[in-house]
Parts: C-alpha cells; structure tokens; sequence
C-alpha cells in the first residue's frame, strides 16, 4: 500500500483524492497537514469518510518528520505552493503539486533550485495537456500533414469569472494575479504542443468591469442590490457556478478592493521566430464560453474547444474537412484529472516518469511572471530568470 500524505486539504487536492481512490491503485492516504486539521477532520467525519487511518496535523514539517511515506500532494493556497514543495524536494519525495507552482520570482528561483538537487518525481497539476483533445491535437501536428506550425491563436473565455471576483481568488496576494492563476494551464498546453523553447513575451490587462465604489469588505449578503445585481448570488434569475463557496462568503464584486484584471492578452516568441497570441477573459457567460486554440501550418489548420468536445482539421490545398467529436461529459477537466492522478501513482511505484514535469511548472509560472511584468511596464520581456 502506498502511504500518501496530503499538505493542505483544499477543494481541488480533495478532488484529485476521489480520483485515486476511484483507480483502486492501493493508495492509501495516511497523514493530512493542514492549519485547520481539527475542522476538516470533522467535515470528512459528518460527510461519512473513515478517518481512523489517517492522522492530523496542524503543520507540514511535523508531519514530514513523523511519518514514512510514499508521496506527497501539495493543495494549499497558491502563494504556499513553492514554500511546501521546496519541504517535499528536500526529502526526495514522489509529488504531486497543484498549480501555480509559485506565485513570484523569489519563490520561483528557490523551487527551481530544491529542484536541481532533488531526485523527486514531480506531477504538476496541468490537466489540459493530458486530455483526449491535445493529444488528438498533438498526433495531427507530429503527423505533417499541417506543415511546420507557423502561428497559434489561443483563448480563454471563462463562463464562471465571478469566482476571481467575489471568493477568496479575488485576493492578488493569494493568486499572483490572473496569468498565474489562468493562464498558466494554456500556456503549459501551448508550449507542449509546440514542442519548443520560448524566448520573448509581452503582455496587456485590463480591468473595466470588476471594480467600482462599494465599499471594501461588503458582502453580498449585506448589500441592498443583492436582490438585483446580476453578480449576485441571491439574484433568483441569475446562475452563478462558485464551486464550493457559500453564498454567505462571497464579496461585492463591484467594490473598491475588488484584485484582479477582468481581461489580458499576451504575445510569446519562440526559438524559430513564430509567436502566439492568447487571450483570456472573465466576462464571458453561458454558452459564450470558449477555451482552445487554433494552430496553422502551411498546408492546414487544427483547431479544438474543450467546451464544445471538438477537434477540426482543414487542409488548405484540398477542399477536405475533418471533424472529430470527443466525450469528455463525465470527466473532470476535460478528462486530464485522471490522467494526472495515475502518472502521480506510476511515479510513487516508480514505473513511469511524470506526464507534467517540476520542469513544465517552472517554465509556465516564469513565463506569466515576465507577462505580469510586461503588462505593469509596457515592454517586452525576455523569458528568462534574472539570475541567469
């Protein structure tokens, strides 16, 4: 049985747990760290879950010291990511790491560092680039039958933007801003894709929606437009999907300390001199939402939309169209979650090597630092870490 210890047991690494314990890989998880240890062990308590096997801790080191085990999954808040992986690298530890896997530059370059000296197997939480439709994507571009990919358009239309908004996200502290917290998953499915280095990035935002006047700390619940206000979650003709988060605890989204860019765009150069554009939003409702790319070659174009489940291919010298409709309705993330979580339990047995890289993590935080960077002094910046 592998003996798995979890440090910080937030919404998302809860997930991932279903995941395994769905595979029957002889997984067990037998410690959880987390500052607030007594009351998630009685949550899993009242929702039924068998916490005999597993003892608490309110701190990641004393865990770390007491027990044996065969991995680790990291699923705290973002700004503690780097800072517990860095404790799980020092003891060689297989892990598993949700993303952003560091929120600045210090913390970035101390992670990279603890990673050079580890011989740890490292699962980065990138879902996108494991699902059926980048794969399907991937096979296509390595086929030929695009030409050498010249130019890629990719987007990011998020449907359930208030949660950056209104929940605990809205603090740029926490995420690092929304490049980091978004865009980091589409820029790791981008650069696997194209299979090649990145050199150069510039980047805008925007914020012209989520902001106004109220006052800062207002809860929805106190506000008397709550009734109203088409961000509120007690406006009975409004749907607002905030993933865990009770509506008592959401905030004004039209306040004075309401964090985060309501849009951005970023520009990135690679090696052989092609560029990407993408582009993500937070305003977007409904079935407005789109996430995807298009990549063009010489001789055809591929495009793919997880929210439509379809890969397209259009030759441009024959009059042919080729659709694919892929089923990923019963899959969380597209289907990628459960293909993380066995790479992760492959690199505990030692069977395989990780399918989302320490080393991809790295290049995708560094990249939507030098964006957040570009974007704050309008230049252009190059991909690289300052120390090197």
């Amino acid at each position: 049985m592998l003996r798995i210890g979890v440090i910080g047991y937030g919404f998302r690494i809860g997930m991932v747990i279903d995941i395994m314990q769905t595979l029957k890989a002889g997984t067990e998880i037998v410690a959880i760290a987390d500052p607030k240890a007594d009351e998630i062990k009685q949550q899993m308590c009242d929702k039924g879950q068998d916490v005999s096997a597993i003892t608490f801790y309110h701190d990641a080191d004393t865990m770390l010291d007491a027990e044996q085990l065969d991995g680790a999954m990291i699923g705290t808040r973002c700004s503690l990511h780097a800072k517990m992986a860095v404790k799980v690298l020092n003891r060689n530890l297989p892990l598993f790491l949700e993303k952003p896997i560091a929120t600045n530059m210090a913390d970035l370059i101390a992670l990279r560092d603890a990673a050079e000296k580890s011989t740890s197997k490292v699962v980065v939480s990138f879902p996108l680039r494991v699902t059926p439709h980048v794969a399907l994507v991937k096979e296509i571009i390595d086929s030929g039958k695009l030409g050498t990919i010249e130019h890629m358009e990719a987007y990011n239309n998020v449907p359930y933007g208030s949660v950056y908004f209104q929940d605990w996200y809205r603090d740029e502290n926490e995420t690092g801003g929304l490049f980091l917290q978004k865009a980091t998953h589409d820029i790791d499915y981008i650069n696997y894709l194209l299979g090649t280095r990145p050199v150069l990035i510039s980047a805008m935002t925007s914020k012209r929606v989520f902001k106004g006047d109220h006052p800062a700390g207002l809860y929805c619940k106190d506000c008397g437009e709550k009734s109203t206000c088409t961000n509120s979650p007690y406006n009975p003709f409004m749907k607002h999907p905030l993933f865990d988060t009770p509506p008592e605890n959401l905030k004004c989204a039209f306040a004075v300390d309401t964090g985060n860019e309501d849009s951005g765009s970023a520009l990135i150069q690679y090696e052989s001199g092609m560029h990407v554009s993408y582009t993500q939003d937070f305003l977007v409702r409904n079935k407005a939402a789109k996430r995807g790319a298009t990549l063009i070659g010489y001789k055809g174009t591929v495009e793919f939309d997880w929210f439509t489940d379809e890969v397209k291919v259009y030759m441009h010298h024959t009059p042919r169209v080729e659709s694919y409709k892929i089923d990923t309705s019963a899959m969380s993330h597209g289907g990628g979650d459960i293909v993380l979580t066995q790479s992760f339990i492959n690199c505990m047995n030692g069977k395989a090597k990780s399918v989302s890289s320490i080393d991809d993590g790295l290049l995708s935080v560094l990249m939507c630092l030098k964006a957040k960077e570009s974007a704050a002094t309008k230049t252009f910046q190059a991909i690289k870490y300052p120390d090197r």
